[in-house]
């Protein structure tokens, strides 16, 4: 399992206990990072630093990311494999090459293989990468997400519809503040003759945090 020690301080902190994944939805429990994160805020406006309205244009532009970005990158991955070098060596120039910035955070994609399935998660928080994905889903910032999938990833990946072969490994990767992942999912079978636009269609959000698979186009 990748993991780095964790320093989470600007991300969501949503929490709550249930019994099997998916969860139902958080309760908040971590109410003194979002008593800081507010007064931070209102430290900023006072001093002049930003305004009300750049903090509602900031959160307006990141609630409107969907993962149709991390779709589109997982696509052209998929056609051009000069393309998907580049993503396994350095995420955040390639992510940049179709114009999603990712600042602060180092992007690091794992491709599921025939031998191998990926999972993403991040222990102690939420970290995500938001620039791609948009908002984490509940499920993920669970507590028993968290810890479960750690433990036992075969049977949280079942929960989800994901059953693996016995002789396929599985890899947990532990977000931190510093580092995301990016699960680029295997390419199903049959696409050969689709376009770009129509392969990203296919592409899930689960499947980019590697609890679910690609499915193949209905015919």
């Amino acid at each position: 399992m990748s993991a780095r020690p964790h320093d989470h301080h600007d991300h969501d902190h949503d929490d709550h206990e249930h019994a099997h994944a998916p969860p139902q939805p958080d309760d908040k429990v971590h109410s003194y990072y979002q008593i800081l994160g507010i007064a931070l805020k209102e430290l900023l406006i006072e001093k002049g630093v930003v305004t009300a309205a750049d903090v509602r244009r900031n959160i307006e532009a990141r609630d409107s990311i969907t993962p149709a970005n991390g779709a589109k990158v997982v696509a052209r991955a998929w056609i051009d494999p000069d393309y998907r070098a580049r993503l396994f060596a350095d995420g955040n120039a390639a992510a940049a090459e179709l114009g999603f910035s990712i600042a602060n955070t180092k992007l690091v994609a794992v491709a599921n293989t025939r031998d191998q399935h990926n999972v993403v998660v991040c222990t102690l928080c939420s970290c995500y990468p938001r620039d791609l994905l948009g908002l984490p889903p509940a499920w993920y910032k669970s507590r028993a997400y968290r810890a479960r999938v750690v433990r036992e990833p075969r049977a949280v990946l079942a929960e989800f519809g994901t059953t693996l072969p016995d002789d396929v490994a599985v890899r947990v990767h532990d977000s931190t503040a510093d580092m995301r992942f990016l699960v680029v999912p295997r390419r199903p079978e049959g696409t050969e003759g689709m376009s770009e636009e129509a392969l990203a269609s296919l592409v899930t959000r689960d499947s980019m945090i590697g609890v679910a698979i690609v499915e193949p186009p209905e015919l």
